[in-house]
């Protein structure tokens, strides 16, 4: 097993596998149960922050619906997520992990956290001063983002006004990121994933007890306060859990350290290829605003039940494997690297498939179970719907690309990626133009799935070089057969449902019961088909369960 990133005294107590003696080398069979293991830990931490989420949402579309003021917090919220994408927790840690993983790797553990505190200084000193530049330009900036609120000075200034209440999330979360980034190369993975639940809960507790002090459009700003509240506390909860590593805060102004300089250089080409990968929903609210002013809204509300298993899954799988991944190639050991991005890339494929066909098959039924109460009607239903369905086309396609960026990332080859993203962003925007007239919310959504899909073939493409190969022609053996066992599940899942909704009505219970056993059914026999045509990563999945419940009843 590799050599851990901290001492015996500071070894990781959340996760329950065998920890290994530094030096011991890690058979590979032991290795992927280690990160099997991991990932569903994370998997379901992930996925209880997830439904908190989904939970969120739901109180939120009661409120607001798919209103114009929702479109304006959606965009507001939009220009710091896009700034928090190019400096902040997902560009800073792909950058960030490698480096950090590298030093405690070679026992440098010192150097490690100097250059760690010395990026934390660093920073402060520059989002801090982002932020303030910020708040005075944010009229001018929210004003090139909705062309079609320029008719609407109501909007517009509702806009802007959201926009500075919530772009201090920018250096929270670049904060949350750094510490997120050294208790993943701990191998703590548990605690980072929670935070979010906390998170949603705090903006719940906003939208359910601040939402009655404001009036008519000014409620929605009881969701922007909850982002920022909700935020600090993100940032504020894993800091015991580093501490009890043995990392003490020890600010350091060490700015001209080389491995500090080394994530910066690596994390500039990271921060535009994740930049303008999240450009795209930017793009979206440009296109919807020019459709109508609910679209924007209900491109979000969709985007947030796509994102559900893109969390329980491939960012739960993705996360766990990249300090592992970076850990290989660091070594030299590109064949163990190759090995572990295909297995994981296989077990996205497994998951996200029959998600995105569930999406598409019971999307309105979905939607309406999740949102349709308060103030969102059957129109708002109808056009989530319409967009979720499209949404679910892209969802394996983005899955597998999270998993080739983090390849790029562990051998520090993040320029490839950031070239493709560009590409991403121009096939986005052009078939966005091209569509979003004729086809209204459709086309602008498909413009980001033409994008996704773009970018994670070419990205299979690219990474066969430096890899010698990435298994492609056993990944696509898998990926048909778990296509044929989703064609199964189609059917299943929507005659279930069909049959149960006209048995028992619409009535919240009953829709609980037929959405649930439509998924339930289909799932089942997806599983039992997936089993029997002896999809490997179906098999290795089983027998982790099976192993675990065998150990629970042992104990």
């Amino acid at each position: 097993m590799p050599p851990r990133a901290d001492d015996a005294t500071h070894r990781t107590r959340d996760l329950p596998s065998r920890r290994p003696i530094p030096g011991e080398p890690e058979a590979p069979a032991a290795r992927r149960r280690r990160l099997a293991i991991s990932a569903v830990f994370f998997s379901a931490a992930t996925g209880l922050s997830r439904i908190a989420g989904l939970v969120r949402e739901i109180v939120a579309a009661s409120y607001f619906g798919v209103t114009g003021p929702m479109s304006a917090f959606t965009v507001a919220f939009q220009v710091p997520n896009l700034m928090r994408a190019l400096f902040a927790d997902a560009a800073l840690q792909a950058a960030f992990v490698p480096v950090f993983t590298e030093l405690l790797e070679k026992g440098r553990r010192k150097e490690a956290l100097t250059v760690a505190w010395s990026l934390f200084s660093l920073i402060v000193a520059v989002l801090g001063g982002l932020t303030i530049i910020f708040m005075f330009a944010a009229g001018p900036i929210m004003s090139l983002v909705t062309p079609g609120f320029h008719d609407n000075p109501e909007l517009r200034h509702l806009t802007i006004e959201l926009a500075k209440i919530m772009f201090p999330v920018v250096l929270l979360l670049a904060l949350t990121g750094l510490v997120v980034g050294m208790l993943n190369s701990f191998e703590h993975f548990t605690v980072p994933a929670l935070t979010p639940v906390v998170w949603n809960l705090i903006i719940i507790g906003c939208l359910v007890f601040l939402t009655p002090l404001f009036h008519g459009g000014d409620r929605v700003y009881a969701y922007a306060i909850g982002v920022l509240a909700g935020t600090v506390v993100q940032f504020l909860l894993p800091l015991p859990w580093l501490f009890a590593k043995g990392v003490p805060f020890a600010l350091k102004f060490d700015w001209r350290n080389e491995h500090v300089w080394r994530t910066l250089k690596l994390m500039f080409p990271v921060t535009i290829a994740l930049g303008m990968i999240n450009f795209d929903a930017l793009i979206n609210s440009f296109f919807g605003t020019l459709v109508n002013n609910q679209v924007p809204a209900a491109i979000d509300k969709a985007f947030r039940i796509y994102q559900l298993p893109q969390g329980l899954f491939s960012i739960a799988i993705a996360t766990v494997v990249f300090p592992t991944m970076s850990r290989l190639a660091t070594r030299g050991d590109y064949d163990g690297l190759r090995h572990t991005m295909a297995n994981g890339t296989r077990q996205i494929l497994l998951t996200l498939v029959p998600s995105a066909v569930i999406m598409m098959v019971l999307s309105e039924p979905i939607t309406r179970l999740v949102y349709q109460r308060g103030e969102f009607g059957n129109s708002a239903t109808h056009l989530v719907a319409q967009g979720m369905f499209w949404w679910a086309l892209s969802l394996p396609a983005q899955g597998a690309s999270l998993m080739f960026s983090r390849t790029f990332f562990s051998i520090q080859r993040p320029w490839i990626t950031t070239a493709l993203a560009f590409a991403n962003m121009a096939v986005n925007a052009l078939i966005s133009l091209a569509l979003y007239k004729p086809f209204g919310l459709a086309g602008v959504v498909l413009g980001s799935v033409a994008g996704t899909l773009v970018m994670a073939v070419s990205q299979a493409l690219l990474l066969r070089r430096p890899l010698g190969g990435i298994e492609g022609a056993r990944t696509l053996m898998i990926a048909a057969r778990i296509s044929v066992a989703s064609i199964l599940l189609a059917g299943v899942s929507y005659g279930v449902w069909y049959l149960l909704d006209k048995l028992f009505g619409r009535s919240l219970p009953a829709q609980i019961v037929s959405v649930g056993g439509g998924i339930g059914a289909g799932i089942y026999i997806y599983a039992r088909a997936v089993l029997r045509m002896r999809v490997t990563e179906a098999h290795q999945i089983r027998r982790l369960v099976l192993g675990r419940r065998g150990r629970t009843r042992s104990a």
